[in-house]
């Protein structure tokens, strides 16, 4: 079970609405990145938290309802491919954890953040490298940025067949880079990346 180290320590410099901060898609190759925000009660834990990446599909969808079961308050914010094309994917994905802390339905006044940047959020931020390995809300807004995203894919295979985006969701895979050089990109590819692999001048 994960500790709550790092929320039990923003508690003690007085703070009182700790949310976790998390990311999902932003290395690939197309659709937009998913942002989550979520604060978790102080007595509430659960055994089976840790980074979305070490945890089966059919274990992430389960932890997802517990986690949207329980939790005090969550928010999930995207960052468009748009907005990826025209920002860069680093600033989308900050794009889109700001709006998910903007989206919850009770405001957070500090916000723990996966990763070694947290810029410009609308309440204080601390990146954690490896947070969502080490602290239970980075783990749950995780698996809640991953959820989401995976559920959105399911929806973009079906309006854009070819790809197999269903099952790689998104990543550069050999399939996935098949299909590219196949069908040529659809409107969901970010072009950004087209050009770094080659599939676009």
């Amino acid at each position: 079970m994960l500790e709550r180290e790092w929320e039990e320590r923003c508690r003690r410099e007085g703070y009182h609405a700790v949310c976790g901060v998390d990311e999902a898609g932003r290395g690939c190759l197309c659709g937009p990145v998913c942002a989550a925000a979520v604060i978790l009660p102080e007595n509430w834990n659960h055994p089976m938290l840790n980074d979305s990446k070490k945890l089966s599909p059919k274990k992430r969808e389960a932890l997802y309802d517990d986690i949207t079961g329980h939790a005090l308050a969550w928010a999930v914010g995207w960052g468009s491919v748009e907005e990826i094309d025209r920002l860069n994917i680093l600033n989308a994905a900050m794009l889109a954890m700001r709006r998910a802390i903007e989206a919850l339905p009770i405001s957070a006044d500090y916000a723990l953040v996966d990763g070694n940047i947290a810029r410009d959020f609308p309440i204080p931020a601390r990146p954690i490298v490896g947070g969502d390995g080490i602290s239970p809300s980075i783990a749950a807004a995780s698996i809640l940025a991953k959820v989401s995203r995976d559920r959105l894919c399911m929806e973009l295979d079906r309006a854009y067949p070819g790809y197999g985006i269903a099952g790689h969701k998104g990543y550069c895979t050999r399939a996935h880079r098949e299909a590219l050089l196949a069908l040529g990109p659809s409107p969901i590819h970010r072009k950004t990346f087209m050009k770094k692999i080659g599939c676009i001048k």
